[in-house]
């Protein structure tokens, strides 16, 4: 296999060294090799990122240079084949048991059918060392509307569900503005599934609609009892600012919202400032930047 690497332990390029004074953790990074593709009808392919780390050294090397105490890290992924994230799987277990405590993982599985042994194989990684969560998207196929199931698809998540319920797992779900990944298109999810499994909605409900519409429903969910969580990676600037404003005015769901820098496909320094530069508490920050990842992942 073709390996990129990733800068610094590859000796290619130095990374920025950043030093901005707070601990922080991230709850979303992607780690392992991705190959270039045609993608948006693209003359040649092409790879939309820098290299991922794809060793637990490159992992560390960076999470150092960047100031990153702690990180929850899950497979890359964004090519249109289904085995390509799940191979991913035994890297982020790998990292996790050789992070010295400092790394945590999330393991790929999928709602569609053809990926159902796919599946069976993540299960079995389900209780090693520092995996604490699922991650699930539905850019490569498929709906998390549930009412647009059918019975085999149905039993599939049932079983995803299950098996996260029962070891107490957030699963992270890619969301996004429009198509399958749009924040209405799961509402129904977390209405069947949202008060006895942890959601995590990662991009806090992508776009400019996504935000609205979350940040509308936001008190509802909690006050209603859905264990919703989300990280601001790739938010526009005015969702993560009202939602934390609204979070420090009313304190509801101060533990739901945590940092995640979304490498390498966003930058730590944006999604950094993005919440450094909101006019919250510093105690509201310090809970979003790693206490209640602290208390999610690495107790």
């Amino acid at each position: 296999m073709n390996r990129q690497k990733q800068p610094e332990a590859g000796g290619k390029k130095p990374m920025n060294k950043v030093n901005f004074g707070r601990k922080v953790s991230s709850i979303h990074s992607h780690v392992g090799y991705l190959e270039p593709w045609p993608f948006y009808e693209a003359a040649e392919p092409i790879s939309p990122m820098d290299p991922a780390p794809q060793t637990t050294e490159e992992l560390l090397a960076f999470m150092d240079c960047k100031g990153i105490e702690k990180s929850l890290v899950m497979p890359n992924y964004g090519v249109p084949k289904q085995e390509q994230p799940f191979s991913h799987n035994q890297l982020v277990v790998k990292m996790a048991k050789e992070g010295g405590g400092r790394v945590a993982g999330a393991l790929w599985v999928s709602g569609l059918s053809q990926n159902k042994q796919r599946n069976e194989e993540a299960f079995t990684l389900l209780d090693e060392p520092g995996i604490r969560a699922l991650k699930m998207s539905y850019l490569l196929g498929g709906t998390p509307n549930p009412k647009k199931w059918d019975q085999e698809t149905t039993v599939l998540h049932e079983r995803i569900f299950a098996e996260a319920r029962e070891r107490n797992f957030p699963i992270h779900f890619h969301t996004g503005s429009g198509g399958s990944s749009d924040i209405t298109e799961y509402f129904e999810l977390i209405k069947r599934y949202g008060k006895e499994n942890k959601i995590h909605l990662v991009h806090m409900g992508g776009g400019t609609s996504g935000h609205i519409r979350l940040i509308t429903h936001w008190q509802e969910l909690m006050e209603g009892g859905y264990q919703i969580y989300v990280d601001s990676s790739w938010a526009i600037g005015f969702g993560p600012r009202r939602l934390l404003q609204e979070i420090d005015k009313t304190g509801i769901g101060v533990d739901r919202f945590l940092f995640g820098c979304d490498e390498p496909w966003s930058d730590f320094e944006s999604e950094f400032w993005k919440i450094q530069g909101v006019a919250v508490s510093d105690e509201i920050k310090e809970r979003v930047f790693w206490l209640n990842a602290e208390e999610q992942y690495f107790h």
